[in-house]
């Protein structure tokens, strides 16, 4: 039998696709969720344009008949607006003055399935006995209640390992191409060699050399790892996932000064992050467009003050850098419509990235760039994000089996012994 779905405004301004995402199940979008969407569309931001781009779809689809007795979709389905009848029959505790209990309510008076991206809504739903889920589209499939890690461990003899340190590679199947492995003696852990599996070698190759980049030496195997596909010229899409202190950003950064600055592989070193205030919003800031960034970027601004520290420079010798061109760091609110070519793209914070925003940044890369995507999918501010269908974790694993991309989840904290007992703990 078709199933009926109510969707929830929250779903519409994540995906204006979303209408088609159901297979040839029917999909009624209640009236008010209209006029939510409506109140949404002014603005730059990406809820604004998917507001717009929602309307302009459902508009052409208008043309084909009454939206109120329902059009055909491609998938199979039917699109309905639906405006439902108020009766006595009111569940006990909805308020119809409130819009997302009208919500509910027509999807209690229709017998349909509430499609809503919060979770309060969901819970309201099961007290009136009414059927709810969450939007699935864009969510990671997660295997073992663990998403991918990007590295893994692996037991050899010690004649492999011994043929692995002389020749350069072991003979492996691997299941992700790019996936990192400590290779360990069977029977013996404490001999051991890191290797990354590579389809087209057909099996398990070296690191990246273990020397300083940018003064920076990897303190554990999951930074190694990190650097080596950070410096790997043939990976062009890098995510690096973990909590506070494991050196995502630090690693990302000083990999770029060095790939841009000492080899000249790129023209430029362009440093982002999404415009997102953790906790309450302090409004808007005076000032020209650099001073109003200037708060938002202090965390990349402290990270290159540090490495051009260790590199033996003076602290501040990044802003001659950034007056040349050389070191750009900007909001992400300027990248739509960009062609990015030739250069090293870190986008910092990614978690707070929908899956739409960051294929819009992904698909902006020209020739010649890499990227390099970092977050802690634990510290989301984004109010219908969560660490399975952020930005971030989406792209690591929809990309995972792909031979120019890699993923590494840094899990040790090397900041400080605080600092790493405070993400453990608190």
């Amino acid at each position: 039998m078709k199933k009926k779905f109510v969707l929830d405004t929250n779903v519409i301004l994540s995906d204006p696709k979303c209408i088609y995402k159901f297979d040839d199940n029917d999909i009624h979008i209640p009236l008010i969720v209209i006029e939510e969407v409506d109140r949404h569309k002014k603005g730059q931001e990406q809820k604004a344009r998917n507001a717009r781009a929602f309307a302009r779809e459902v508009d052409e689809l208008r043309k084909k008949g009454g939206l109120a007795n329902g059009v055909k979709l491609y998938t199979g389905g039917k699109l309905f607006l639906t405006v439902v009848k108020q009766d006595e029959k009111i569940p006990l505790g909805l308020d119809l003055k409130i819009n997302d209990d009208l919500i509910l309510y027509t999807a209690f008076k229709i017998g349909g399935i509430v499609v809503s991206k919060d979770l309060n809504v969901r819970l309201k739903a099961d007290a009136i006995k009414v059927p709810a889920e969450d939007y699935k589209a864009g969510k990671v499939q997660v295997e073992n209640d663990k998403l991918y890690s990007g590295h893994n461990s692996t037991y050899v003899t010690k004649e492999e390992l011994d043929e692995f340190r002389g020749n350069g590679i072991i003979k492996f199947k691997g299941k992700h191409d790019n996936e990192y492995f400590i290779i360990k003696e069977d029977g013996n852990d404490k001999n051991s060699a890191l290797g990354r599996y590579s389809k087209i070698s057909g099996g398990l190759v070296p690191l990246i050399s273990n020397q300083a980049t940018w003064g920076i030496t990897p303190k554990n195997a999951e930074q190694r790892f990190a650097l080596d596909a950070l410096l790997n010229d043939d990976i062009k899409l890098v995510s690096l996932v973990g909590k506070a202190g494991t050196g995502k950003t630090l690693l990302a950064v000083a990999a770029g000064l060095a790939k841009t600055l000492e080899e000249s592989k790129y023209k430029k070193i362009l440093i982002s992050r999404p415009v997102i205030p953790m906790g309450k919003d302090i409004g808007f800031l005076p000032g020209s467009l650099e001073e109003k960034l200037d708060p938002w970027m202090q965390p990349i601004y402290d990270n290159l003050d540090y490495l051009f520290g260790e590199h033996g420079g003076m602290n501040q010798q990044w802003k001659m850098l950034v007056e040349q061109g050389l070191i750009k760091v900007e909001a992400l609110t300027y990248i739509r419509g960009r062609s990015i070519p030739e250069q090293f793209l870190i986008v910092d914070e990614a978690q707070n990235l929908s899956t739409h925003e960051i294929k819009t940044i992904i698909t902006r890369v020209g020739e010649g760039t890499k990227v390099v995507l970092t977050g802690d999918a634990d510290q989301i501010d984004s109010p219908y994000l969560d660490c399975i269908n952020n930005g971030l974790t989406y792209a690591a694993d929809r990309m995972k089996n792909e031979s120019i991309v890699a993923h590494i989840e840094l899990t040790k904290g090397e900041r400080s012994k605080l600092a790493d007992l405070a993400a453990k703990l608190l």
